[in-house]
């Protein structure tokens, strides 16, 4: 399929609007559950129908949530989905005082829904609802420049691009969640820079 197109999302109003918790649940429940209309979208999370319909028109406006159009909707019924893009956020090093707490809480909620949802699929695994599906798991270290840090993490972008599917699927498949994080090792709590083998 056609990789999503790439857009750069740095402006502070724009991050602002992502970051909010709310919006972020929205987004995680159209990417899973597809189009929707306001109303629906408030009795799946408990939310508020006419806070959500808000909600939808600033990630609208935006170009985080488009309008959809649904066969057989009834009357005048909005229809919304997730616009399909490959999201960068400023690195770190080029954040500003202003745009850096946002961009960390915005990662301090998608890190925290996401251990919730794992913690879920591992809780599933063994009843009725296990597709008998495992779940691949990795950690490790590398040693690179930044410059080949960004060439891997681009690597990582267009081999996940080539699992992603639009139209029927091949029997078995399902929505499976993927997830990089990449960051230099700290240094110990307490501990100074002397090389590990060194004696007081």
């Amino acid at each position: 399929m056609t990789p999503s197109e790439r857009r750069d999302v740095s402006t502070f109003e724009a991050l602002k609007a992502l970051a909010h918790p709310r919006r972020q649940r929205i987004l995680r429940q159209l990417a899973a559950g597809g189009p929707a209309t306001s109303a629906s979208l408030a009795r799946a999370l408990g939310l508020n129908t006419g806070a959500t319909s808000y909600h939808l028109r600033e990630l609208a406006r935006h170009g985080f949530v488009e309008d959809s159009t649904v066969p057989d909707a009834h009357g005048r019924e909005r229809w919304w989905r997730v616009v399909r893009q490959d999201l960068r956020f400023p690195p770190r090093s080029q954040q500003s005082e202003e745009v850096r707490p946002v961009v960390d809480e915005m990662n301090r909620l998608a890190f925290a829904a996401d251990l919730e949802a794992y913690t879920r699929s591992q809780a599933q695994s063994g009843t009725e609802d296990d597709t008998g599906m495992d779940m691949p798991y990795s950690r490790g270290s590398i040693h690179v420049t930044p410059t080949e840090l960004a060439r891997f993490f681009e690597e990582y972008i267009a081999l996940v691009n080539r699992y992603k599917r639009d139209g029927a699927l091949p029997a078995g498949a399902r929505e499976v969640q993927t997830r990089f994080i990449a960051f230099p090792t700290p240094h110990a709590e307490g501990a100074d820079t002397a090389p590990d083998d060194a004696t007081p």
